[in-house]
């Protein structure tokens, strides 16, 4: 091993990137969705969230929320006025700070909801767009590896009508079903 980076690791780096980025291109309304996406979260500065910092931020330009993953939980955010609409706590929700693993993972669903994941195991929170009230789902695993597996990335596909996920530590890829019961490997 060389540096800070073995070839194993720059290897699965390079194929996160890869999954991410093909992930991306699955969607026919990636390159709509995404412009508004992007220029509303540039535009907005990092004091906006207040005193927590932030691991993720989604935009759902749809419904004009922006949701901000925090230490602490998740915010809630009117993306026009800035003002905070909620603070969503996740119950039992695990992670481990940057020293250890990449931050957990935010998506914004079908019908708005914001999924979260831990980086720790394979776990993820639902919040219901309308009632704001979080959910805890175990994921059954289809590898027999007997690991833990944490997600940090995650990103729905419309066209694949499924959540896509990579492990940072682990250098895989997975693919869970919109029930958010089942993730298969797909890399």
């Amino acid at each position: 091993m060389n540096g800070i980076f073995s070839r194993r690791s720059a290897a699965n780096a390079l194929g996160f990137v890869a999954m991410m980025i093909a992930v991306s291109g699955c969607d026919s309304d990636a390159a709509s969705s995404r412009a508004p996406k992007i220029s509303v979260a540039a535009s907005v500065s990092p004091d906006w969230y207040g005193n927590e910092p932030v691991l993720q931020t989604q935009v759902d330009a749809a419904s004009g929320r922006l949701w901000a993953l925090t230490a602490e939980g998740v915010e809630l955010h009117d993306a026009a006025t800035r003002r905070r609409i909620a603070q969503i706590e996740l119950p039992g929700w695990l992670w481990v700070g940057p020293q250890f693993a990449s931050p957990p993972g935010l998506a914004i669903g079908p019908r708005g909801e914001a999924v979260i994941s831990s980086n720790v195991v394979p776990t993820l929170w639902r919040i219901d767009p309308v009632t704001l009230v979080a959910s805890k789902h175990e994921l059954a695993l289809d590898d027999d590896s007997g690991r833990d597996i944490g997600f940090s990335a995650l990103k729905y596909s419309m066209q694949q009508g499924a959540y896509f996920a990579s492990s940072s530590s682990h250098g895989s890829t997975w693919r869970i079903d919109t029930l958010l019961r089942r993730a298969q490997r797909s890399g």
